[in-house]
């Protein structure tokens, strides 16, 4: 049986799509509706199509909600590791992009991962994540605002903005506390994530919002089960950069990272020195050696991931001095 590739460039109102099977190619837009895309994709829905599209965040839920049970493969490809694969293009639209989506899932799909659907509680933790994410930015703004307020004090315009800048900082604070309480109240209520977290939490600078991330991008320790894949996946893991015998660049950490997720563990590092524990211990050891404190750091930032994923795999606690594999 012939294969259809199917490649989709999403939006938020619409989806543009691409498919390629043995009637020929044809382009189509739809709504990004449940609705609109069950009613598409049920002419396709057999093992021998291969639908992709690059991952756009919350956009991407309806397609995820219409074909939660589809029989064919589903890949849902970061949009950097697409801009990778599809080499040197010239022009841009989303009818080009979703051509270029299918192309190359066609090349590729024998070694990408497909995507499955999550389960209720996950979906929740990374739809909350999100959203406190862009509370805590725009609460950023509002807070770098109202240092430039003093500028215009001759205004006399100051006081009445801090006034009204003060309160949307209030009222994001109150929400941001909302989705914690709500985000907390999530992972309590299941059996697994409640004991990966208290697991989690067990490991010296881990706080509970660097739990929350973990749970997340792993999925509960499913999408992701190994210490080396997640470092990688937040740009922490140290890559040798060599070619022939003339080039021999320092090893350094790769720049296509969950730049947030790292910047969380570089936080969880920081808090893991100023407490008694064997990781103080080795940065103080180190940093006596000469070695560069900002290296040293990343060191750390690693062995809290191999600590986070030994205490999942061994189901113990993190205890001071145990070894763990």
């Amino acid at each position: 049986m012939k294969k259809t590739f199917i490649g989709i460039d999403v939006s938020m109102a619409s989806l543009d799509v691409f498919v390629n099977d043995d009637s020929g190619k044809g382009s189509f837009v739809i709504a990004n509706t449940t609705k609109a895309i069950s009613r598409f994709f049920k002419q396709y829905d057999c093992e021998s199509t291969y639908v992709a599209m690059e991952n756009t965040g919350r956009y991407n839920w309806s397609i995820y909600e219409a074909l939660a049970s589809f029989k064919g493969h589903i890949y849902v490809v970061p949009p950097l590791h697409l801009k990778k694969s599809m080499g040197l293009i010239r022009g841009k639209n989303d009818k080009i992009d979703a051509v270029s989506i299918a192309s190359s899932i066609e090349k590729n799909h024998a070694n990408t991962p497909e995507w499955k659907p999550l389960p209720l509680a996950i979906k929740k933790i990374k739809i909350l994540l999100s959203e406190r994410t862009l509370r805590i930015s725009q609460k950023k703004q509002l807070d770098q605002q109202l240092a430039g307020y003093q500028l215009i004090k001759s205004t006399g315009l100051d006081k009445a903005l801090i006034k009204l800048n003060q309160q949307l900082v209030r009222g994001l604070k109150s929400q941001i506390d909302a989705l914690e309480k709500e985000l907390q109240g999530i992972i309590q209520s299941d059996e697994t994530l409640s004991a990966q977290a208290r697991l989690v939490g067990s490991i010296p600078g881990v706080g509970k919002v660097l739990t929350w991330m973990l749970l997340s991008a792993t999925e509960g320790f499913q999408k992701i089960t190994e210490p080396r894949k997640f470092g990688c996946y937040c740009g922490v893991v140290p890559f040798e950069h060599q070619s022939g015998t003339s080039i021999r660049g320092k090893t350094r950490v790769s720049v296509f990272a969950d730049k947030r997720l790292k910047s969380i563990l570089h936080m969880a590092a920081m808090r893991a020195i100023q407490l008694k524990n064997d990781l103080q211990e080795y940065y103080q050891r180190k940093v006596r050696e000469g070695k560069n404190k900002m290296l040293v750091l990343n060191a750390i930032r690693n062995k809290i991931i191999h600590r986070v994923f030994a205490v999942i795999t061994q189901q113990i606690p993190y205890q001071f001095n145990l070894v763990l594999s």
